[in-house]
């Protein structure tokens, strides 16, 4: 339901609330929506480094030597992305945790490069690879696609907040949501 929607349904002494109810529910389901991505993304990289340490390398046994090198790169890409992936995770966690400021985490966010290029179902060989391989590619992509999108949106919000002197400190972010809070006022 929309702001201006439950603004309607309520009565004017309870327009103040209403901006506290929607404000806490955009919150809680963007909440919601990471606790599952991170939970997923995590799962995606123990079971990636589950396959390479384990079967991947009774996999790439009776590979061509052709396919021995694409399965090499496959897996360098695939972890490397991963990689990005577990750290852009743990980055947003730690913000939501309070344990990161936001600008720190803009910060170690531009060190990663969370790129779509590289879907490998192009290249010559693909075909030839293990099956739990491609699986995992193909994981990990749509896992970067979800992250892209939170990432998006998470910036399209901290866009719409007033600058604020964010220095890492937990209380300096309480602080800002509260000077937000009170600027806003009833509609």
């Amino acid at each position: 339901m929309s702001r201006l929607a439950m603004s309607e349904e309520l009565s004017s002494s309870d327009v103040g609330e209403a901006h506290s109810v929607t404000f806490a529910l955009s919150e809680r389901l963007t909440s919601q929506q990471f606790d599952v991505v991170f939970k997923e993304g995590m799962t995606l990289v123990e079971q990636t480094a589950s396959y390479l340490d384990g079967d991947g390398r009774r996999d790439s046994k009776g590979l061509s030597p052709a396919i021995t090198v694409l399965y090499a790169t496959e897996s360098m890409r695939l972890t490397a992305r991963l990689l990005d992936i577990a750290s852009w995770l743990l980055i947003r966690r730690a913000v939501r945790d309070g344990e990161l400021g936001e600008n720190e985490a803009r910060l170690k966010r531009q060190r990663l490069k969370l790129q779509t290029l590289g879907r490998p179902a192009h290249v010559k060989g693909f075909d030839e690879l293990p099956v739990r391989l491609k699986s995992l590619i193909e994981d990990s992509h749509e896992m970067l696609a979800r992250i892209l999108e939170l990432d998006r949106a998470h910036a399209a919000r901290q866009a719409e907040r007033p600058a604020s002197d964010d220095t890492g400190n937990p209380v300096a972010a309480q602080v800002v949501k509260l000077r937000d809070a009170f600027r806003r006022g009833p509609a």
